[in-house]
């Protein structure tokens, strides 16, 4: 194996191979169920972080925390894609 660095777009053909090889062996859905459960969870948190409210209402609560949280990143995008227009 060489040691030299490797120039930009080596290191992304090498990134590349290594995300298909590890989806060749693994369903994405499964490889990926950990960080979406974080994510979730994140909202959960952030709306009841003492946990002191029935699982009906913090999953309600979380799903407009999700919500409002997409929201903003359309309205930023927006905002960016006016500036460039």
């Amino acid at each position: 194996m060489s040691t030299e660095p490797l120039s930009p777009s080596q290191r992304s053909l090498h990134a590349r191979l290594a995300a298909h090889s590890r989806w060749a062996q693994q369903d994405p859905v499964q490889g990926t169920a950990a960080a979406r459960a974080a994510f979730s969870d994140r909202f959960a948190k952030q709306v009841d972080p003492d946990g002191v409210l029935t699982e009906a209402e913090r999953a309600r609560r979380a799903e407009s925390a999700r919500k409002a949280y997409f929201t903003a990143l359309a309205l930023k995008s927006a905002r960016a894609r006016r500036k460039t227009a």
